[in-house]
């Protein structure tokens, strides 16, 4: 009978059971600087590793069509309104066109794997190496485990059109916030970024809007990159006009 009670995903590597070497993580090992000097002689090495995770990344997703990144909670019980709306988002993307991205954990990533898995479209997983989580989830088809964030984290922006953003917690906030730091410095063509949960995102706004906005740190414009809605239906609708916009359909005659 399996066990994954006790289990870690170390990049490529899986541990289970007695296999499992607790430790600090590899992303923690290289940013470390305490200790002795002998990262001198490592870090050249680790080069390597981080070189071999981009290449096995772009590898991988090169061919994977229009794609949007869906973010949400590990922690969304499967029985809560808003795994069920993450699994709508999921199917519908799918349902549209769009492979579907999520970091491949549990949760509301699960659901947008489920859904998009369950619809016939392409499900995505690009997971990370953490103490406390157990590697990607069952629904997804194509998955990578990742050593590194700042690997993982140009995947995401590199290969995802759009972002669907449901209520999560710091990683959550990590991955809109980079999304919008990309965009506002124009280091990305810009993309839709949709925030789904009105109630979950007010507080959020209100004070991106009366305290970051009114004391001068972002200008007016920067919080129209975010969309705001309840609809997943709207939310599609976005990623689907983006798309338009980006690869517009040849007129009839012209060459493509």
């Amino acid at each position: 009978m399996s066990d994954d009670t006790h289990r870690r995903v170390k990049g490529r590597e899986i541990e289970r059971r007695g296999q499992v070497r607790e430790g600090s993580t590899t992303d923690q090992r290289l940013l470390d600087s305490r200790g002795p000097t002998d990262w001198v002689h490592t870090d050249p090495w680790r080069v390597l590793r981080i070189q071999s995770e981009f290449v096995e990344g772009f590898g991988s997703l090169a061919e994977l069509g229009p794609a949007i990144a869906v973010f949400g909670s590990a922690r969304t019980p499967t029985d809560h309104p808003f795994y069920a709306i993450a699994e709508e988002a999921g199917r519908k993307l799918a349902e549209a066109g769009f492979a579907v991205i999520t970091g491949g954990g549990p949760g509301a990533m699960e659901a947008a794997n489920k859904g998009a898995c369950e619809s016939g479209g392409v499900s995505v997983g690009l997971g990370i190496e953490l103490p406390f989580e157990s590697g990607l989830n069952q629904w997804v088809d194509k998955g990578i485990n990742f050593r590194y964030f700042f690997a993982r984290k140009t995947m995401f922006v590199k290969y995802s059109q759009g972002f669907v953003v449901l209520p999560g917690g710091l990683g959550t906030l990590d991955e809109l916030f980079e999304a919008l730091t990309l965009v506002q410095t124009q280091k990305v063509t810009s993309f839709p970024i949709v925030l789904i949960g009105t109630a979950y995102w007010k507080g959020m706004f209100d004070w991106l809007r009366e305290t970051v906005l009114a004391e001068g740190k972002i200008n007016a414009t920067d919080l129209d990159m975010m969309v705001v809605t309840d609809d997943v239906d709207e939310a599609v609708a976005l990623m689907v006009a983006a798309r338009e916009d980006r690869w517009p359909t040849p007129a009839p005659g012209r060459p493509e």
